[in-house]
């Protein structure tokens, strides 16, 4: 049994840790990009693969980062450094927690514009800005925040403060209140907004686009051969993966710093699961929430910044109570994106911390570090393009390949048993072989896909 770290911080209970999880795992992507995915790649068929993806790559490396962030008891340096010393390995293992913390300063450098962007929206729908305006004068509007550097670094600020204020308190004052109040304000906010689309969009419609088990859209062109390379450069298939990869944070050591504040007595298994469902929940609701105002007005569906700046704005602009509907619509981004955020600084002031500095002192250095980068991304494109490039197509495949082996293969066993706390021996063993074969090689093909190798 690994030496813990005494008189380490922990949540209040489980479900804190079950909503800093969640709202790690759920943010921008999962409004503007999961609902898109699942209508566009087969509905029902998507989103059954994608499940089956999140228990064979993403849930089993979220359980071993979090069992090490247990293990432990420490920031997630200091973590991999003790248990691989516990395990008689290299503590070049620690290079895992180097890695997530470096990529999620790179994240955070990006993740703060564009939700800065989500700020401003929330003032100018508020104000009325977008009330009964023609879709011209709706995309030059984002076209010109785009050219307005001095607007965005002001609400990359304010964004970028906000984060650094919730961190700065700490892990229960700050981290544990913040989250026990955002999540449950995202789902009253997707709700209200659900049942308003339901009222006013086209409801059935865009219910149909996600959720009909359309075949023909996962593989329109399913080979006769039954090779398995054939279905594996299936691109519905590669994307279900990556995004069953993505969504749950893995890779970025913030699970694992979570992970050394959970309670004994959670299980650990069971915990991570119900993350990865409220995670998929969440993504599916606010499909439900957009796509029935998005088809009500006749606009084409669509993923990424102009579904969120354009295309929702268009619908909201004519419809009745769209102001208010498209305020709180950026507010509920604006949660997500913070709830994101505030998981990208945890880890390294964690480690900085333990090293004898301040919380505020630590959570300031890093912050100003992620605001330098924000301004260089709001001057050159090239740098958001670097940021994000670098982050998912190499940096997170390659933190959470190294947890999984790691946890699979070099950690000790009697420790990954005891923390994770599986009582049947059958599916620990189930759980311990995914982890070591079938986890590995879903992310080497993301890996690979992201490079375009298949």
């Amino acid at each position: 049994m690994a030496n813990k770290t005494t008189n380490y911080v922990h949540w209040t209970s489980r479900w804190t840790f079950i909503m800093a999880a969640t709202g790690s795992a759920v943010g921008l992507g999962n409004v503007w990009k999961f609902p898109y995915i699942v209508g566009e790649y087969g509905g029902g068929a998507f989103i059954l693969v994608y499940l089956i993806c999140v228990l064979l790559i993403g849930a089993p490396v979220m359980i071993a980062e979090t069992l090490i962030g247990r293990a432990a008891r420490t920031d997630p340096v200091d973590a991999l450094l003790l248990l691989s010393k516990r395990a008689r390995t290299t503590p070049w293992w620690s290079m895992i927690a180097i890695i997530g913390t470096m990529s999620g300063l790179m994240i955070l450098m990006f993740y703060s514009v564009v939700a800065g962007w989500s700020l401003d929206y929330v003032v100018q729908s508020s104000t009325g800005n977008f009330v009964d305006a023609t879709a011209s004068s709706i995309s030059e509007s984002f076209h010109q925040l785009m050219l307005n550097t001095n607007r965005q670094l002001f609400y990359h600020t304010v964004f970028i403060i906000l984060t650094g204020a919730v961190v700065a308190v700490g892990v229960t004052a700050g981290i544990g209140t913040a989250v026990r109040i955002l999540m449950p304000l995202l789902l009253l906010l997707l709700l209200i907004l659900v049942g308003y689309s339901m009222a006013k969009g086209h409801f059935m419609e865009a219910f149909h686009f996600m959720f009909d088990f359309d075949l023909t859209k996962f593989c329109p062109n399913p080979t006769t051969s039954g090779s398995i390379f054939a279905l594996l450069r299936c691109e519905a298939l590669l994307v279900a993966m990556g995004h069953a990869f993505f969504t749950l944070s893995v890779g970025i050591a913030a699970i694992m710093a979570y992970g050394a504040y959970m309670p004994e007595e959670a299980n650990v298994g069971s915990t991570v699961l119900t993350v990865a469902l409220l995670d998929t929940v969440i993504a599916l609701l606010a499909g439900l929430a957009i796509f029935p105002l998005v088809f009500a007005n006749g606009i084409a569906a669509s993923e990424g910044p102009g579904l969120m700046f354009v295309s929702l704005p268009m619908a909201f602009s004519h419809m009745p109570g769209g102001q208010i509907i498209g305020t709180l619509f950026f507010v509920l981004l604006s949660v997500a994106a913070l709830s994101s955020s505030i998981s990208l600084v945890e880890p390294a002031v964690a480690w900085m911390e333990k090293k004898g500095l301040k919380r505020i002192f630590g959570t300031t250095i890093f912050v100003i570090a992620g605001w330098c980068g924000g301004v260089a991304v709001i001057y050159h494109t090239s740098v958001f393009d670097f940021l994000n490039k670098a982050t998912s197509q190499f940096m997170l495949p390659m933190g959470a390949l190294l947890i999984a082996l790691f946890a699979g293969w070099f950690m000790q066993q009697a420790t990954v048993r005891e923390e994770i706390g599986i009582r049947s021996p059958l599916v620990y063993q189930t759980w311990l072989w995914t982890l070591r074969v079938i986890s590995p090689l879903g992310i080497i093909l993301v890996f690979a896909d992201s490079f375009g190798w298949l």
